[in-house]
């Protein structure tokens, strides 16, 4: 686990650093989309109005070794959810499961209403459009530039000129602190930059989710006070919906609506983060002081 007390205070998140440009304008959809919404208006049709995400007694195990048991949970439009527990419990199986990298040996998961448990790969590919991850260790192109690395979403949405994009990128870069490594290839920068990057380029394909894996861990503290200030920011300044699986409970008390709480492949606790830090279950308090365990220094 990261160690608490060397992190700055993560209270106050990067909020009212000046910008050249809004989030409404980075994240603003082009005009193609704008037909698109407005087209499906007019044929009537009704938006889903139940929750964003939905697993519903989702199982899954490898080489017979249970890792998600029955587990069942919802995110709201614009919430943020936490998973949390510790290590090997099955947070990250969970978004791999939501991005379709996974199938559920039982159970559903729905997007926006939409099963996708059994969407082949051309239809996993249009969730992959509403929901995008990053993850630990960035997943960004090799060969690509940090400019290029964000330019790739733009590029393939279309609807921008060069100049437009470009624009949009410098911005987006600008937005995570990667201005200084914009040329620079990613096996030059630190896992934490690596990270942030991979942060600007999922917000480059404008998307309604994003999940987060372990979006603090291994990464230099000013990084980390600094992307969790950014995910605190797209969700109260642009409604963002959100998913971040953590062990640091700095990170989840700072930015979750809801928790869910993993221990032995079951969902022990769904809940408000309020309900999961007054929780008196034995699990939950061991998990909650193991996290406030500081290791003594030698001298």
């Amino acid at each position: 686990m990261s160690d608490p007390m060397d992190q700055p205070d993560l209270d106050q998140p990067d909020l009212d650093e000046p910008m050249e440009s809004s989030l409404d304008e980075l994240l603003s959809v082009t005009e193609r989309e704008r037909q698109e919404t407005q087209a499906a208006a007019a044929a009537g049709l009704e938006p889903y109005e139940g929750p964003l995400i939905e697993f519903s007694h989702v199982s899954i195990s490898f080489d017979e070794r249970p890792v998600l048991d029955d587990v069942s949970f919802s995110v709201e439009r614009g919430e943020t959810l936490c998973i949390l527990g510790r290590s090997g419990v099955g947070k990250s199986v969970s978004l791999r499961l939501l991005m379709g990298f996974l199938k559920p040996d039982e159970g559903s998961i729905s997007v926006d209403g939409e099963e996708i448990t059994g969407l082949d790969e051309e239809g996993m590919r249009a969730i992959r459009k509403r929901v995008t991850m990053v993850f630990q260790n960035g997943a960004l192109f090799d060969s690509l530039s940090v400019r290029e690395n964000v330019a790739f979403p733009l590029r393939e949405n279309g609807g921008l000129d060069e100049d437009q994009l470009l624009a949009v990128v410098e911005q987006l870069i600008d937005l995570v602190g990667a201005e200084d490594v914009i040329e620079e290839l990613p096996a030059s920068l630190s896992t934490g930059r690596k990270r942030a990057v991979a942060i600007a380029r999922a917000l480059a394909s404008r998307p309604e989710v994003v999940l987060y894996d372990e979006p603090t861990t291994m990464v230099d503290p000013l990084i980390a006070r600094r992307l969790v200030g950014l995910i605190q920011r797209l969700k109260l300044e642009q409604g963002f919906t959100s998913i971040v699986v953590t062990h640091d409970m700095r990170v989840a008390e700072r930015v979750a609506d809801t928790v869910l709480f993993l221990d032995g492949g079951r969902a022990s606790y769904f809940g408000p983060i309020e309900g999961f830090l007054a929780s008196e279950d034995e699990h939950i308090q061991q998990f909650l002081a193991l996290d406030e365990y500081v290791p003594p220094v030698a001298v």
